[in-house]
Parts: structure tokens; sequence; C-alpha cells
């Protein structure tokens, strides 16, 4: 069974930051494809089930905010010659509802059915509006 991986995103501010970010860990593959490379103190304990078409949802000023698929989760040496994990994730940022979620320490885990539905495509351009302002919007049927 398929389970996403949630991750704070500390000292994220929004999605362009996100972004910029992101960028700046994209490296090539051995295949060529390029990917984001996340590293982390912990492996998960259910990396199998994040393998099986799980993506890492990103927590952004207490709400999920956007998403990535996960294509390998590896062990690597860190500083120090310490074991770390690397998440090796779609290049491709897919934006979500927002969902509140309060901060965590360690690994969460969404059930396919309780993950955030993803964006329209044509929300894509209402993505750094502020959530509040986004809300009210939908709610005056306005977006």
């Amino acid at each position: 069974m398929t389970v996403h991986l949630l991750r704070v995103g500390v000292g994220i501010e929004d999605i362009v930051h996100l972004r910029r970010v992101l960028v700046r860990n994209t490296e090539t593959g051995a295949d060529g494809r390029p990917w984001v490379t996340v590293t982390t103190r912990f492996t998960p304990r259910r990396a199998a089930q994040v393998l099986d078409g799980g993506s890492l949802y990103w927590i952004i000023k207490r709400q999920v905010r956007a998403r990535q698929a996960v294509l390998a989760i590896e062990t690597i040496v860190g500083e120090g010659g310490k074991p770390r994990c690397a998440l090796r994730l779609s290049p491709e940022l897919v934006l979500t509802e927002p969902q509140p979620r309060r901060p965590h320490q360690g690994w969460r885990y969404y059930a396919p059915e309780d993950a955030p539905p993803d964006l329209a495509q044509s929300d894509d351009d209402l993505a750094d509006m502020p959530d509040e302002m986004r809300g009210t919007l939908r709610e005056l049927g306005l977006i």
C-alpha cells in the first residue's frame, strides 16, 4: 500500500522560496534525469511503501502546500562519516490545496485518501496568493 511522507519546510517562507531552494539541490542522476536531493537524518521506516508511488508533501507556514514524487531513498555518508538518508525527488513541484498541519518532528505519513488534492493547473498562477485571500475568493465563486 502506497503512503506519502510529510516534511516541514523549516525556514521556507513561501512556494517561491521553496522553488529556489529546490533548484539549488537539483542534480543529474546516473540515468541522465534530473532530480532533487533532500537529505535527512533518519530513513523513513515505511520507505518501501513510499517508493510504491508516494510523494513528499511540503508543510510551509503550517499549511501543506506542495508535493514532489519520491523517486528513490538512499543511504549516504554525511559530515563526520555519519549515515544520512537522501530522498531523491522529482524536480516537478506540484501545488496542492492548502491543508492546515501542525509542526512535528520525525516522519509523518499520509494514506492516499488523506492527502490534499492537487491544485488545478489553472490555479498555478494563484499559488503565491495568501491562503486567506484565495479561500475567500473561492467562497465567493470568483476562482
